[in-house]
């Protein structure tokens, strides 16, 4: 006679399919990963290996940032090796909108070295483009505005200790 109760054993039997189930789900997965990295063609060439490093960063949303290790980077690296690859020109095109709001949104927090950095890789690819004038524009105000904050906390600084050692020894 079973000490589990009918409840109990529709409970581990559910279980069981569930874990089946989740199994089978994983299985089918790695089989067409396996399956489709296999039927996809090997590009071994320098520009086949920067594209792949280009997707991959674009899956992990590095457009633009960071250095050396962004999508943006990938992509003008494969227009050094190949300056009129057109699918190349095509994406970066379409990547351009999403890359200059990356640009600004550094501005906004006041990363202005990493703005600058990114708007270095925009000019790259289109430097006569008007967002990327406009970018420069409030990247140079941003910096500006920095500078007289800090000038402004100086002066502060230097008053207050004019009015210390103005003030007689008690």
């Amino acid at each position: 006679m079973s000490t589990i109760s009918a409840p109990n054993r529709r409970a581990w039997g559910m279980a069981g399919a569930g874990l089946v189930l989740v199994l089978a789900l994983l299985g089918l997965r790695t089989w067409r990963s396996s399956a489709a990295a296999s039927a996809a063609p090997s590009d071994d060439s320098g520009r086949g290996i920067l594209l792949g490093l280009a997707d991959e960063a674009l899956r992990d949303h590095r457009l633009v940032a960071p250095q050396g290790r962004n999508a943006w980077e990938f992509y003008l690296s494969v227009l050094e090796l190949e300056p009129d690859d057109a699918p190349t020109r095509e994406t970066l095109h379409r990547l351009f909108p999403a890359a200059t709001r990356a640009v600004e949104q550094a501005i906004d927090r006041g990363e202005l070295d990493q703005a600058e950095r990114e708007l270095r890789l925009l000019r790259d690819f289109d430097s006569g483009n008007y967002i990327v004038l406009l970018l420069a524009g409030k990247l140079d105000a941003q910096r500006q505005l920095r500078v007289r904050r800090h000038e402004a906390r100086a002066a502060i600084l230097q008053a207050r200790q004019a009015r210390q050692a103005a003030q007689p020894a008690r």
